[in-house]
């Protein structure tokens, strides 16, 4: 198939577009290189991906665009057919949201509409893109499921993923579009950002500096794998939204409809205590870590737990990475990039 990553050169974009080269899908990228984290990072990143041209795999195609100029947008859909387009690009991380709302609304909001007009006008046959698991907010019913609602977001960055799920519904239901959007949850591994909690604990880990625990460590977080990740973005991308035949508007269910739209949770179904997530980090590391306790920070949830049974029941997402073993990953990428 011929598919439009956005994010390429994003953690989860990256290794999204990598799954489907290597299992030979056409995929073109699309990125704004912003520097909101190191650029040289999401540089090699891409550089990976331009290296596996060649070797039995799909074709790979790279544009440096920024998705809130509708004029750039307009260009990509124009020089490809895309059987599918897998929306990742956004604005990451929930603190920086509240330094900095308009890159948000740019990047989430403006951009968003824009690859939505793109897919409608070109008749892209499915349409799967990022949510996040911070839309459930205040939400503290656990685990969280589809089937709650998520009105009450504790930052912008949540509010702006939730107004991308409206917008698509509402896509859905004017133009037919099927849409399917993922709930990410705490997602970790090799070629990670740099501003999550585990390439930062990592880096003053191995600084010999102390680490900020907030909530003075008693989070649980329902932390995913990064490949786990990647098989379950294909195998919803895979499998075509339709209208759910019996959707009820009289008690409606929020994660379906009558158009083809649907929401799904994507995580681990795991929840673990982030002092064990230190402790899998030191162990891989090999040293101590120094704890700053703290208390909560605004805008954070005390835990996350999510509930994959219907993602699992639509496609057969099953994740299957240990914490410890997918910490022990991304410790030895780690190591291997940036030394002792």
């Amino acid at each position: 198939m011929r598919v439009l990553v956005t994010g390429a050169a994003g953690f989860i974009g990256f290794h999204v577009a990598r799954a489907l080269l290597e299992r030979g899908d056409d995929v073109v990228g699309v990125d704004n290189l912003n520097d909101y984290y190191d650029v040289g990072l999401k540089r090699d990143r891409l550089g990976e991906l331009a290296a596996l041209e060649g070797a039995g795999v799909g074709n790979w195609t790279f544009h440096k665009e920024d998705l809130a100029d509708l004029a750039a947008v307009r260009r990509i859909f124009e020089a490809v057919d895309f059987d599918r387009v897998i929306h990742l690009a956004a604005q990451a991380g929930v603190r920086y949201s509240m330094e900095a709302p308009h890159e948000y609304v740019d990047s989430n909001v403006v951009a968003f509409v824009n690859v939505l007009e793109g897919c409608r006008h070109h008749g892209v046959a499915h349409l799967t893109y990022a949510s996040t698991s911070s839309v459930y907010g205040a939400n503290s019913r656990l685990p969280f499921s589809e089937r709650d609602h998520a009105d009450h977001p504790l930052q912008l960055y949540a509010a702006t993923k939730r107004a991308n799920e409206l917008m698509a519904h509402s896509y859905s239901h004017l133009f037919a579009l099927p849409t399917t959007g993922l709930r990410f949850f705490t997602v970790y591994g090799p070629w990670g950002r740099p501003d999550m909690a585990l390439f930062r604990f990592a880096d003053q880990i191995v600084a010999g500096e102390a680490i900020d625990v907030f909530n003075h460590g008693r989070h649980r977080r329902d932390f995913t794998y990064i490949d786990d990740i990647a098989e379950g973005v294909l195998r919803a991308s895979d499998q075509i939204a339709t209208g759910d035949d019996d959707w009820d508007s009289g008690a409606p269910n929020p994660a379906t409809s009558s158009a083809p739209f649907r929401l799904f949770n994507i995580g681990n179904n795991e929840p673990v205590e982030l002092m064990d997530y230190i402790a899998a980090l030191e162990q891989a590391l090999g040293r101590t870590a120094r704890l700053n306790m703290l208390p909560m920070q605004p805008g954070d949830v005390v835990d996350t737990h999510a509930d994959v049974s219907a993602l699992e029941k639509a496609v057969g997402y099953r994740p299957r990475t240990s914490v410890a073993d997918g910490v022990s990953a991304f410790a030895a990428w780690y190591l291997s990039r940036y030394g002792n």
